[in-house]
């Protein structure tokens, strides 16, 4: 079968000439400024009744618990000026993504998911899962590589994540990978997938998690080795995770020393903002000034289009109903 998603990567050429042709006679809209990294999770009334956390040690953080529902995520995109948001599953409702499809479902102009990877699935359940989220709504999926049982790869060739990462570049559907304890730690594994699947795109969050200090500058010689695939982009997303112990809001630091230089290697076509919320909230600047942060440094311009939102949509499809 050929998902939605894949249906509208493959008419976008269709599209883009109608556009062309429209603006001989009607002005553009405005680009679009879409956060590509956030989660929303169940408040504590909504988990005791209808959206279950994933079990007692997946309950959300005390003070961030009551503030990650899709109304309160609207209302500071309202107030950054973000039009739209990728909405990554939570850690806390695991593989149950009922309440991410919930939020999508009620705010499909808003809210477009990015699913959660079960590798505890067989290759043929694990593949046949993802088909059946992407043709719910879903359209990317996140690898955690430490879900994985100690000692498995995501790349292995007779596993499911290898089956998957496959699968998801013959639908187009983006795959994200989260390296929480630093690139290094999972460079090859990340690297066999790419060229086990060259079609498929993978994305990197979170700066590819180079902190400040010396393991994550050897990590980000890393990061920029990989901007030779083309197939490769990365989340400019969660800054403060980034800081080490050297850099502060407003992360001029993270700007010199990691997203220039990835603007030079990836260009802006490969990069795109994301927030994190709703942990960003606990950060100076909290989610407004984690948007307008990147924003600034980037000129207005092509460069500005594609890492505030084009991107985003090239990957994703376009949030605008």
């Amino acid at each position: 079968f050929v998902c939605p998603h894949t249906m509208t990567l493959l008419f976008r050429p269709t599209l883009l000439a109608l556009c062309i042709v429209s603006s001989n006679s009607f002005s553009m809209p405005a680009a679009s400024i879409i956060d590509s990294h956030l989660h929303v999770w169940a408040t504590a009334d909504e988990s005791s009744s209808k959206f279950p956390y994933a079990g007692p040690d997946q309950t959300p953080p005390p003070q961030l618990q009551n503030v990650a529902s899709p109304e309160a995520l609207l209302k500071q995109m309202n107030d950054a000026g973000v039009d739209g948001a990728l909405i990554v599953q939570p850690i806390n409702h695991k593989f149950d993504h009922s309440y991410v499809r919930n939020a999508c479902k009620q705010y499909p102009d808003k809210f477009k998911g990015m699913l959660l990877h079960d590798p505890s699935l067989s290759p043929e359940m694990a593949v046949e899962r993802l088909e059946e989220l992407v043709l719910a709504g879903f359209v990317g999926v996140r690898f955690n590589p430490y879900l994985w049982p100690e000692g498995e790869l995501m790349s292995e060739d007779a596993g499911c994540g290898l089956a998957v990462y496959k699968r998801c570049g013959e639908m187009k559907v983006p795959v994200g990978v989260m390296c929480f304890k630093g690139l290094g730690l999972h460079i090859d594994d990340i690297s066999s997938l790419i060229s086990k699947s060259p079609e498929t795109v993978l994305i990197l969050d979170h700066l590819g998690f180079c902190a400040l200090n010396d393991d994550g500058d050897a990590a980000f010689e890393q990061l920029l080795s990989l901007a030779k695939y083309p197939n490769v982009y990365v989340k400019v997303s969660a800054l403060f995770r980034n800081t080490g112990d050297v850099d502060s809001f407003p992360y001029d630091k993270v700007k010199s020393k990691r997203f220039d230089p990835l603007m030079d290697a990836f260009g802006a076509e490969r990069l795109m903002v994301g927030s994190d919320f709703p942990f960003v909230l606990e950060t100076e600047g909290a989610y407004t000034g984690a948007i307008s942060t990147v924003k600034s440094w980037v000129p207005e311009g092509s460069d500005a289009v594609m890492v505030m939102g084009g991107t985003a949509e090239r990957l994703f499809g376009s949030w605008k109903s």
